[in-house]
């Protein structure tokens, strides 16, 4: 089999027939839409608005949708959307920016709102139409989650408005004869209690998708892929024993066997007894081909002292691709490197496809690899959210102790660490970590938490211990609730839980006299603290 790149496979062989396009204008919760659309059981993808007329009629969507973003429509150079798009003959759904910049392009009118909307709103929904169909009624006033300072001012020839809200004279707008959409608000957030339904009132009722998008689908296409792309080639993985390697690991492994090679790089930054699980699981259980490194002292001199945790994030994944390379070297050359990079981690870095998105964050596997690197990249799961890459592993038969793992970061302790990081520090920090996570198991709540850690921070405090003065550091612990990383809420541990944790890690970790919990919701915050 000869290697070609996964642009050149045929769409229609490894695309659902249903499938819908999302034209992302630099909202941070454009990737929200397709976690809905997806779970309505139809295939999507983002793509920045820039892309051209000619690739998107090839790929065919059924329906497209318009994301939000950040820019003003009444502003010079604002992004739009290709005028051939109203044009495909294909239902077309804008939301917020999107549908600024439709009713703009379509001959309406966008001007600055006297009456700004962030956050929750109600719309009063004034007429029926096909996106409401079965959810909200004529005369009903229904909470929405509101993100704009533009408003519609003058509706295109052709449309006319289906509800309104305080701030926005078309809250919903509809041109029934074109199959033309738009929404003021953001369906795609919890925040919208019936927006999932909306939704998909748009992609299976106006766009006439079935839904019969499936996870084994996805499983399939991904597979093909992966042939495609790799065809003869040798591929190396990076393997932490988290959830997203893992999976990708067995997943490229059923596309082309033994010419998969996993390598796990201990870089020193795992939690207690991490490396020893990692290696008897995959030794174990997996006819998989692994090569264990210990890197640690490599790292660890490389980030000794290190505070700034960009530097820390790019420094890691420069140390990776090196110690990859030598690996690959080592075994007679690879031509591709695997990762389990996943969507959430695409968008804080840069846009999924090159659009408008702002920056959150680089993470190691995406924003920190080196312009050098002499190997291609084979990232399967960088289409999924966290939940579905679960689905999949499921899918694939792994373990549920590994599928139902909390996230752990690529960069590790490290990032758990503001400030320089030191080896006495990341002996502390995995101490406290592991009690935390302890106590939480021995609660019954690991399965109800997205995420839970312990971070040492660079902050020294004054103590009283035995009836000595301390003058050691504090530790801040974080617990999430999430569906997709993208957003969480922080667990409600009772007072009791969180003294009993407290009392253990100040008697047990020498060197912390302070616990602290972390409230903390994102956004505004990230789950992770740098």
């Amino acid at each position: 089999m000869s290697k070609v790149s996964t642009m050149s496979i045929p769409l229609e062989a490894v695309l659902h027939e249903d499938r819908v396009l999302i034209l992302d204008f630099g909202s941070q919760v454009t990737q929200l839409i397709a976690r809905r659309v997806r779970e309505s059981g139809v295939y999507c993808e983002i793509w920045p608005y820039t892309a051209t007329i000619e690739r998107i009629r090839t790929f065919r969507p059924r329906g497209v949708i318009l994301s939000g973003g950040p820019a003003s429509v009444t502003e010079a150079g604002s992004p739009r959307a290709p005028e051939a798009v109203f044009a495909l003959g294909v239902p077309v759904l804008g939301i917020c920016y999107g549908q600024q910049t439709m009713c703009q392009q379509l001959g309406g009118e966008v001007l600055p709102s006297d009456h700004r909307e962030f956050g929750r709103a109600h719309v009063d929904i004034l007429e029926d139409c096909a996106l409401l169909r079965g959810t909200w009624q004529r005369g009903g006033r229904e909470q929405v989650w509101m993100s704009h300072g533009d408003r519609v001012s003058r509706l295109p020839p052709g449309f006319r408005a289906v509800a309104v809200s305080e701030g926005a004279p078309y809250a919903i707008i509809a041109d029934e004869g074109r199959r033309l959409y738009g929404v003021q608000f953001h369906p795609e957030v919890v925040h919208t209690p019936h927006g999932a339904a909306l939704l998909r009132n748009f992609t299976h009722d106006v766009a006439g998708c079935q839904g019969k998008w499936t996870m084994a689908g996805f499983r399939d296409m991904e597979i093909a892929r992966i042939r495609a792309q790799v065809g003869t080639g040798q591929v190396i993985c990076g393997l932490s024993g988290g959830v997203d390697s893992s999976v990708a690991a067995v997943l490229i492994h059923e596309a082309i066997g033994e010419q998969l090679t996993c390598i796990f790089v201990d870089h020193g930054l795992l939690r207690a007894g991490e490396a020893e699980e990692v290696v008897r699981t995959f030794r174990g259980r997996f006819n998989i081909k692994l090569v264990h490194r210990d890197a640690s002292a490599l790292f660890l001199d490389a980030l000794e002292g290190v505070a700034d945790p960009e530097t820390k994030r790019k420094t890691i994944g420069r140390l990776f691709i090196e110690v990859f390379e030598e690996e690959a070297k080592a075994l007679g050359g690879a031509d591709f490197l695997a990762q389990g990079t996943l969507y959430p981690d695409v968008i804080e870095s840069v846009s999924f496809t090159g659009g408008p998105s702002v920056t959150i964050k680089s993470h190691h596997n995406v924003g920190g690899l080196p312009e050098r690197m002499r190997m291609q990249l084979v990232e399967p799961l960088r289409e999924l959210f966290k939940d579905e890459v679960r689905a999949l592993g499921r899918e694939l038969g792994i373990p549920e102790s590994i599928v139902g793992r909390h996230p752990f970061p690529g960069p590790g302790l490290a990032i758990r660490m503001p400030g320089g990081i030191t080896r006495d520090g990341l002996a502390m920090l995995r101490r406290a970590d592991s009690i935390f996570l302890e106590e939480i198991r021995s609660a019954g709540l690991y399965d109800a938490i997205w995420q839970a850690f312990a971070v040492l921070l660079p902050v020294r405090t004054v103590g009283v211990m035995g009836d000595g003065r301390t003058y050691d550091q504090a530790c801040a612990l974080r617990a999430v609730t999430s569906t997709d990383g993208m957003t969480a809420d922080v667990y409600p541990f009772d007072m009791g839980f969180l003294n009993r944790v407290a009392g253990r890690i100040v008697n047990e970790v020498r060197g912390i006299n302070r616990v602290t919990y972390d409230i903390t919701s994102k956004p505004p915050g990230t789950i992770e603290w740098e």
